[in-house]
């Protein structure tokens, strides 16, 4: 599969416990239960959403950006249960040289837990393998260790630090900028 053809139709993948499906209009509510919980937004530098109309905007938002060819995003729900708790994306999409930047969060119910090792397996294996992508990108936040761990265990190389790049909540915050080639990709470590 291609870019191009990604972005006609957007693939689902199965774990041993997770269903990873493409963002649907319905899943307003189960965001709105992400992104209003600060435990979740504040490791990222955003605020929560405060209604369920943001988390519906934010929605229309990607499912539009989507349709342009500028991003994709997946909700991770657990096998045999239709509740979503989380979610990944590639964004910042650049088709000329083949690059995206990964992101991802997920209710704090299921930190530590494996899961989001689990989750971004097959989404970035399909990043290299499934749309040929040469090279992709994260930017997580220099406080957000969790973060930070789960990129190193997969393989990404920390490129740099971005000195009080991110302005939050009345203060600068570092952000870090890792890659992962195609041909570095770890296994999936362990929870």
């Amino acid at each position: 599969m291609t870019l191009e053809e990604a972005f006609r139709q957007l693939p689902s993948f199965t774990t041993s416990r997770l269903l990873l499906r493409p963002l649907q209009e319905s899943d307003a509510v189960a965001m709105f239960a992400i992104k209003s919980n600060s435990l979740v937004t504040t490791p990222y530098g955003t605020e929560p959403h405060t209604t369920l109309d943001q988390s519906k905007k934010w929605i229309g938002e990607v499912i539009s950006d989507y349709r342009r060819g500028g991003s994709m995003t997946w909700v991770v729900s657990l096998r045999g249960a239709d509740r979503v708790i989380g979610s990944c994306c590639y964004w910042h999409i650049d088709k000329e040289s083949l690059c995206a930047e990964v992101g991802y969060e997920l209710y704090a119910e299921y930190w530590r837990k494996g899961v989001m090792s689990e989750a971004l397996a097959p989404v970035l294996a399909y990043g290299f393998d499934g749309l040929g992508l040469h090279r992709i990108e994260a930017c997580p936040l220099a406080d957000n260790a969790a973060s930070n761990t789960l990129l190193v265990r997969f393989g990404f190389r920390l490129e740099g630090t971005l000195r009080e790049r991110v302005q939050f909540r009345g203060r600068f915050i570092d952000q870090r900028c890792y890659s992962l080639l195609n041909g570095e990709l770890k296994s999936a470590p362990p929870p």
